[in-house]
């Protein structure tokens, strides 16, 4: 099914999606009148290529993801150091479960890509299941491990007939994303399947 992607801040930067790559790429109306059949999916805010995350390792490996309905003995946020070896240690399959939580949350940001070498089965699996892609980690990491990394790392932009792979952030422009963040992702799309949709 052909389905249209345009962002209210950015019509000049639609994408048309056709399985799993992108068709054309183009200001939103004329893609429109040339594919009036296509479905439309409008966003709030700026459609972008979507992030690389660096820090797949520290995030899916190194951070314990707690299950909801563990809030009472673990919390909800994310567990990091020792404390998350411990728990891994006390039980090694939790490994998948955290890792698949973690690539949630990754999707949640924006994230379309990680970066850093994943050495376990279950964080691998995790990445490989959603689709995400692998990139290279650039050398130099200035800030801690983080879903919303500083800097932001935005992948090239989309082009037809490579990969349906982008995110949407509800902010006017580049700079209010680099200032709010990748909390302010609204829709992740992977392999052309919405993955991630706030609203």
């Amino acid at each position: 099914m052909l389905t249209i992607h345009v962002a209210e801040a950015s019509p000049e930067l639609a994408v048309l999606v056709d399985g799993a790559h992108i068709a054309a790429v183009g200001p939103y109306e004329e893609l429109a009148a040339a594919r009036p059949q296509a479905r439309v999916r409008r966003w709030p805010g700026i459609l972008t290529p979507g992030l690389l995350n660096p820090y797949g390792p520290e995030l899916l490996e190194g951070t314990y993801h707690p299950d909801p309905r563990e809030a009472d003995e673990f919390g909800t946020e994310p567990i990091t150091g020792e404390r998350a070896q411990a728990i891994f240690r006390a039980d090694e399959s939790r490994r998948g479960a955290s890792a698949r939580r973690g690539v949630q949350r990754l999707l949640a940001h924006g994230t379309v890509a990680v970066a850093g070498e994943l050495r376990g089965r279950p964080a691998l699996d995790a990445v490989r299941r959603a689709g995400l892609a692998m990139g290279g980690r650039p050398a130099n990491l200035t800030g801690p491990p983080s879903f919303s990394p500083v800097p932001l790392v935005l992948l090239p932009a989309p082009a037809p007939g490579g990969p349906a792979r982008f995110a949407v952030f509800d902010v006017p422009d580049r700079a209010e994303l680099v200032r709010r963040g990748a909390s302010t992702c609204v829709a992740t799309v992977l392999g052309g399947r919405l993955v991630h949709r706030s609203r």
